[in-house]
């Protein structure tokens, strides 16, 4: 008779929970039960764990065994029990002392020869054992460095399970033979879904193949562009075809300033999570891009999937750029699933197996063409499409959806002069996303020791009471309100843009000339400002 325990994770979305893992040896005959609510993959460790044991040298008790996974109530899924379920059998056959392995959290896959896989999700995994109160983690020897991200946790890397009984039992630490260099490493398999080789697409690019300066002509969008990076509010670039809307989406995410700890920590997570976090890069520390096409289903972009929903593109996208291109190609269904996340910063997906909150705090960037055939309102382009055609178009992009998006600018073509490399070369993205970050402190010192670190986080009831604009300002918003032009939810969000121009050109709060040129980016009309946004720009 012989009992142990230890301790896993099983991950719901990109939150953890504390699974203890219990074994019971009892005389009888020799069976293997495992209890406490697992999926078909973990079920199937019962055969890879009784492999990995007996090829690491070990014995095999050939008694009654029951493991018990609790809490019960807790839906488990995937390999990463594997070297849990294994450790708290060797304890209750008493090949380890029991007493070394309770307190530790065990996580990685075995395989039947005895060398532990590395797993998805590890990072979220070692920070649920951190908030639980554990301070010593063992992980496949791959993920070490994803681990030890955790700060105040001891994390030891194992590459064989060999290894992990010599160093629980005090005993010499078997030496590995080391891998032929240039030798492909199939272990690195798990940490990846099948397909996911374009997930490396999703880390913003920075080694500045992308440069706005290679952008010709667009003063407007480039603003546009800079005021969206600076605040973090929605774009929408609407133009006919080959005017430039996805070459300026594209080098978004390098005016975006770098990620922060905290930021960096919640984006590889979710990266964890998902199986697109590179090999030998533990910690994304620039913020995500995430293009989906436009046949992505709803599922696909706010996340779901068979038993417990995964993330989707919006949590890829998270503290990142979220590009929806050819926009109103997009499923209408699945462009209105974005409305609540837009505004809340996470969604919420139920499932029958579960409820899950995923992070959804993205910079959402719109590109349409006007019609279908994409001329029209050209002067001279002959479209073909009717008015009612144009019209359908249009609407797919619906009002609420666009009642969100703060800044919605029409990208002309591309000029003659401009074309040809007369107008001179744009600034360089290095510039603007200088300007960018000093934009960012400006509102950070003002939003310091609140809830909110951008400007498009800021509720408007704040934006009215605690931080109004400068006297007189908000005239012509108040006769576009009157006009229709303008609702309360898009009032909020021209003061959002007001305040970012402002930061930007250096003042102490918004004036007339900020919430003009806030409303000309909103609603199209002119407003006989300057591009300029004013002084310091």
């Amino acid at each position: 008779m012989g009992f142990a325990r230890t301790c896993s994770v099983a991950l719901v979305g990109v939150e953890g929970v504390v699974v203890e893992v219990q074994a019971d040896l009892e005389p009888g005959v020799a069976t293997f039960a495992l209890v406490g609510l697992p999926d078909k993959s973990l079920s199937e460790s019962r055969d890879r764990v009784r492999a990995a044991v007996v090829n690491s040298g070990a014995e095999w008790p050939q008694k009654k065994l029951t493991v018990g996974l609790s809490p019960a109530s807790v839906p488990k899924s995937g390999s990463g029990f594997d070297l849990a379920v294994a450790g708290a059998v060797l304890g209750a056959a008493g090949r380890i002392d029991p007493r070394t392995i309770a307190d530790l959290v065990l996580i990685g896959e075995l395989g039947l020869d005895g060398r532990v896989r590395p797993v998805r999700g590890v990072l979220p995994a070692v920070l649920a054992a951190a908030e639980a109160g554990y301070r010593q983690v063992v992980v496949p020897e791959q993920t070490a460095g994803e681990a030890s991200l955790v700060p105040g946790v001891s994390v030891l890397g194992v590459r064989t399970l060999g290894q992990l009984i010599a160093v629980l039992a005090d005993e010499p630490v078997p030496q590995e033979e080391p891998d032929e260099e240039g030798r492909p490493d199939a272990m690195l398999a798990g940490l990846l879904v099948p397909g996911a080789g374009v997930g490396r697409g999703l880390v913003a690019d920075a080694g500045g193949a992308h440069d706005l300066a290679d952008v010709t002509g667009q003063p407007v969008a480039r603003l546009a562009l800079e005021v969206a990076a600076a605040g973090g509010h929605h774009l929408l670039l609407s133009g006919p075809p080959g005017a430039g809307k996805t070459m300026l989406a594209e080098r978004l995410p390098g005016v975006l300033p770098p990620l922060e700890g905290r930021e960096s920590l919640e984006v590889t997570a979710v990266h964890s999570v998902a199986g697109i976090l590179p090999p030998g890069e533990p910690l994304v520390r620039r913020p995500p891009y995430c293009a989906p096409h436009h046949s992505a289903t709803m599922q696909s972009l706010v996340g779901g999937g068979n038993g417990v929903p995964r993330p989707g593109a919006v949590s890829l996208a998270h503290r990142g750029v979220l590009f929806l291109d050819e926009a109103p190609e997009f499923s209408p269904k699945a462009l209105d699933a974005l409305r609540q996340p837009l505004e809340s910063g996470h969604v919420v997906v139920a499932r029958s197996a579960g409820v899950v909150r995923l992070p959804a705090r993205f910079l959402m960037a719109l590109a349409a063409n006007p019609c279908p055939c994409g001329r029209h309102g050209l002067r001279g382009a002959g479209c073909e499409c009717p008015p009612s055609v144009v019209r359908r178009y249009q609407a797919r992009l619906s009002g609420p959806l666009l009642d969100r998006v703060d800044l919605r600018v029409t990208v002309e073509p591309v000029g003659r002069v401009d074309l040809l490399g007369r107008g001179g070369r744009g600034e360089p993205t290095a510039a603007v996303a200088a300007r960018v970050r000093e934009a960012r402190a400006r509102s950070a010192v003002r939003l310091a020791e609140t809830p909110w670190s951008l400007n498009s986080e800021v509720p408007g009831h704040e934006l009215r009471t605690r931080w109004q604009v400068a006297p007189g300002a908000l005239g012509a918003a108040g006769r576009d309100i009157e006009r229709g032009l303008l609702t309360a939810r898009g009032l909020d969000r021209v003061l959002r843009v007001s305040w970012t121009l402002a930061d930007l050109a250096g003042r102490d709060r918004p004036d007339a000339r900020d919430v003009h040129l806030a409303l000309e980016l909103r609603t199209g009309i002119a407003r006989g400002v300057p591009l300029a946004a004013g002084e310091g720009r």
